[in-house]
């Protein structure tokens, strides 16, 4: 069965996944062991740090390779190649204007309860994480709302 995960990420780093038609996500090179659990048929939910914002939804395509091209700028100092990579393909993308503000959903995911409300933020640390098949569906639901309607 596929799985979601939650990529946590700044919004520079999404800007830089945008210019390449988040066509490719790279984990960081101390998350080898997660990335490895990627599969093809997965999909990656965008987490915005700062901004505490959910920015949308690509559906992995590929098996992870190694490239350590530097594509995304990573935080200033301490730029890293985010070697373990995937080719994706985009489902539901937002424009900065249209970010779903992670506190809209954070008291509906199970994944933010393990924290105390106070401390939600906590949830989104690390780079990458599973969701139950449940946030999936509110984080899809809520991404899709924000989007524009189709022409």
């Amino acid at each position: 069965m596929p799985r979601t995960w939650i990529l946590t990420g700044s919004v520079e780093n999404f800007r830089a996944t945008r210019e390449h038609g988040f066509r490719v996500i790279g984990a960081k090179e101390g998350r080898r062991g997660m990335a490895e659990q990627i599969e093809p048929g997965d999909r990656i939910v965008f987490y915005l740090t700062v901004v505490q914002a959910f920015g949308g939804i690509v559906e992995v395509t590929s098996e992870m390779y190694e490239d350590r091209e530097r594509i995304w700028p990573g935080k200033p100092g301490k730029a890293g190649a985010y070697p373990w990579r995937f080719e994706t393909r985009p489902e539901v993308v937002l424009e900065e204007d249209e970010l779903v503000p992670a506190v809209e959903v954070v008291g509906e995911l199970e994944h933010a309860r393990k924290w105390p409300a106070q401390h939600w933020h906590l949830a989104f640390q690390g780079q990458l994480r599973t969701v139950s098949e449940a946030d999936a569906e509110l984080l899809e639901r809520h991404i899709r709302a924000a989007a524009p309607a189709a022409a």
